[in-house]
């Protein structure tokens, strides 16, 4: 692994040598001949796939359409394989001016190229149903029914071809424009406590701090950089969800959540009773855990920046990187060897970013750029125990691209966002359960035990507070632009409404609506936390109940990627998310626990 210098806040005395990813396996540099041959490569591929096939879709039987779609999959690849190693690139130092230009240039080029590919989506979507039926007889074409079923379900939504082509050429000038505005302003914004100068994932680092007074001071100071850019983050805001609206309206749309939906292959009321069930438990969970835990911190009612303070209790001690990377890796072994040899890969072959560096990307995320290469994870890794869950979870994201992608190839291994955080919820709850078992002193397994809580919460509750938060804002927004306040007032009544009558949330916390990147990046993605989570607690219910066999259905589930749904997914193991029953289980694991920490101050 490479090494790379540590930042004040987290010596590398404390935390060891953090990995560098090593890009070379994607290209040997922006400049490199290599990636310039193979741009050149996909561009000619394209223009010969179009003139070779355009018009002639409908009229193909089944192993000619088999072979069309196979090279379609191939060029897709080779372009999946140049937009990754752009965004990575982009991502490991946001700060430099060269990398934003070479982020963009490679953008551009991409979409020119895959303007050639347009129409075969939009082509085989004009089949006729009974006609495709027809060619499925033949088995070449019977392995893409999978795909070819996802990309029909957008028919009803699908546009004339001119306006398609005009929206796919323009997407790099307007909502991927807009992304990168909000990035970059965002990794250059520096806020300003007792006189130094810190990044976004140093400030809200303080916010975990045992002194409350420095947690006050962070918050605050987090709040008043962000207000210090309101303008800049509400007009992304207000843009991007016209943008959207326009778009929706044009595809009809009923609501502007229904496109994450159809892109998730979920059902809207799937999505409903998982909002739904997870409000109505406001009282039971969030409620009722945080005046416990203004309680314990001896407070009448928790400020914002009380929420993720550590319990007297709990270990704040800085953990090490090897020690981290061990306790992950033995927690998935003692679940699965293969799940965690695929795992150890990651740390053998410089698959990870880990150090907080200045100019980097906040944050975590798992990219699984094309089942040719493998994935990449970033992190900011600064020793927390949060971190620790952060890189188990971040490594099911890994595991998962992997398996899905050395099975299914590329056009099948994309898992929809209901699915795609499964692994990474399961990894959590495999390392959580590992480190519980070890920990015998009952004060500690108190703190870890709310721990774990806080951390379901955060993906529960909190991410279903921001979901109706974007409810709120997408439904304003197609009245009018939305004032910076009118934003702050939609965010403090929607958390208000999630953290309940513990929490007393002053206006400095009005504005921090503006940092959360998925509002931007994926509009509406924020309920696929909840739903993992309320599926893995499902999933983990079961596993405790039988563990022989669960594994090996486990790694099945994660190998399917993209070729099934979630209904045909979780069948194996007697689940079935459109049951009501199913998510009042996911949320019972997490009142249980609640009823245990309650249970501990008798």
């Amino acid at each position: 692994m490479s090494d790379v210098a540590q930042p004040e806040s987290t010596p590398e005395a404390t935390l060891g040598p953090l990995p560098e990813w090593d890009l070379s396996d994607l290209y040997p540099a922006p400049d490199s001949p290599e990636l310039e041959r193979d741009l050149v490569e996909a561009e000619t591929a394209a223009r010969k796939f179009e003139a070779q096939w355009q018009g002639r879709l409908s009229d193909s039987d089944g192993a000619t359409l088999a072979t069309a779609i196979a090279e379609y999959e191939r060029i897709q690849e080779q372009l999946g394989r140049i937009a990754s190693y752009a965004h990575l690139t982009y991502a490991g130092d946001m700060s430099r001016a060269e990398n934003g230009r070479f982020y963009q240039a490679i953008q551009e080029r991409v979409t020119g190229v895959s303007t050639h590919l347009l129409f075969f989506a939009l082509e085989l979507n004009r089949i006729d149903e009974q006609a495709l039926q027809e060619k499925f007889v033949d088995p070449a074409l019977a392995r893409w029914a999978p795909w070819l079923r996802d990309q029909r379900a957008w028919r009803p939504h699908q546009l004339e071809d001119a306006v398609e082509r005009v929206l796919h050429e323009k997407h790099v000038t307007g909502r991927a424009a807009w992304t990168r505005l909000f990035d970059e302003s965002m990794s250059a914004m520096r806020f300003d406590l007792d006189g130094a100068q810190l990044s976004e994932t140093e400030i809200l680092d303080k916010l975990t701090s045992r002194d409350r007074d420095l947690r006050q001071r962070a918050g605050q100071a987090f709040g008043a950089g962000l207000k210090g850019q309101e303008r800049l983050l509400a007009l992304i805001t207000n843009t991007l969800a016209k943008d959207k609206a326009i778009e929706d309206g044009w595809r009809d749309f009923p609501r502007p959540v229904s496109s994450r939906n159809l892109a998730n292959l979920v059902e809207d009321e799937v999505v409903d009773a998982l909002v739904t069930a997870v409000a109505e438990s406001y009282p039971r969970l969030s409620h009722r855990y945080y005046a416990l835990k203004a309680r314990w911190l001896g407070l009448d009612t928790l400020a914002f920046w009380d929420r993720n303070a550590p319990l007297p209790e709990s270990d704040d001690r800085r953990i090490p990187w090897d020690e981290a990377r061990q306790t992950v890796l033995e927690a998935y072994a003692a679940f699965s060897p293969d799940l965690a040899a695929v795992g150890q890969r990651f740390f053998d072959n410089d698959w990870i970013d880990a150090s907080p560096r200045s100019g980097k990307a906040p944050g975590a995320f798992a990219h699984p750029t094309v089942p040719s290469a493998h994935p990449y994870l970033l992190l900011n890794y600064q020793g927390r125990v949060r971190d620790v869950m952060t890189l188990a979870h971040e490594l099911g994201h890994g595991v998962h691209q992997v398996l899905a992608g050395e099975r299914q190839g590329h056009l099948l291994s994309n898992t929809p966002l209901t699915l795609a955080e499964t692994a990474s919820v399961f990894g959590e709850m495999l390392t959580f359960r590992a480190l519980l078992a070890q920990t015998k002193d009952l004060a500690k397994r108190k703190a870890m035990l709310a721990g774990k809580v806080e951390d379901m919460l955060n993906t529960v509750v909190r991410q279903i507070a921001f979901h109706r938060f974007e409810e709120r804002v997408h439904d304003a927004r197609r009245q009018g632009e939305l004032l910076p306040e009118e934003l702050g007032r939609h965010w403090m009544e929607t958390q208000k409404e999630a953290l309940g009558p513990a929490f007393t949330l002053d206006d400095s916390y009005a504005i921090y609506w503006a940092y959360v990147p998925h509002f931007v990046h994926v509009p509406f993605y924020v309920y696929a936390y909840a739903f993992g989570d309320c599926l893995v607690n499902s999933l983990y219910a079961v596993y405790e109940q039988a563990h022989e066999g669960f594994a090996q259905r486990y790694l099945e589930l994660l190998a399917a990627g993209g070729s099934q749904r979630h209904k045909e997914l979780l069948a194996p193991f007697g689940l079935d998310a459109s049951d009501p029953a199913f998510w009042r289980k996911g949320l019972g694991v997490v009142e249980n626990m609640i009823d245990e920490l309650e249970a501990m101050e008798r």
